[in-house]
């Protein structure tokens, strides 16, 4: 345990909730994904080991290679995000995604407050296209916002407002 705190940089204790919430967002992920890819080929309709089976080692093989992106990531983005300790970047990613997810989530109920929905837009390609395309434009700003939000309760506002800024300034927004 020692060698994990040091490796990461964590002075106290209860530092140790980002990479455990990390672990855990993993592991929910690798299951949803398993869950998708295995439900697909195999009906568990009636509790088939089979489907539990290969659900655990797709959760298994999801969650290593997971693991292994983000750790590859982490050393990528190490020297390029300004950060006191090595921790701060697994709190980056959570935002990251919990933003992601929260901002796709909300729009839809969202378009719907407004009375948009997918059956208000023609059948076919082009209606679905449009549709999507409104949502993007909801989700844009939403995400902004969120991204500044979850940054703040994580502990990362200084670190947002930076991003937000920057990403401002590249869409010529701000000067």
């Amino acid at each position: 345990m020692n060698a994990f705190k040091e490796r990461w940089e964590i002075k106290n204790n209860w530092q140790l909730i980002f990479p455990l919430l990390g672990i855990v967002g993993l592991l929910y992920t690798a299951y949803i994904l398993a869950n998708k890819v295995i439900s697909a080929f195999i009906n568990n309709s009636d509790n088939n080991l089979l489907y539990y089976i290969l659900l655990a080692v797709g959760i298994g093989v999801f969650f290593f290679i997971m693991l292994r992106f983000f750790l590859w990531c982490f050393k990528k983005l190490e020297g390029k995000w300004v950060t006191n300790y090595r921790w701060e970047i697994i709190s980056i990613f959570i935002v990251f995604a919990l933003t992601g997810t929260s901002s796709v989530r909300i729009a839809r109920p969202l378009l719907e407050l407004v009375g948009f929905t997918p059956t208000l837009f023609p059948e076919g390609f082009f209606g679905s296209l449009l549709y999507w395309f409104i949502r993007i434009i909801i989700i844009l700003p939403l995400y902004q916002i969120l991204l500044i939000i979850f940054g703040a309760l994580l502990g990362q506002f200084k670190f947002f407002w930076e991003f937000e800024k920057k990403m401002l300034k590249r869409m010529h927004i701000i000067k």
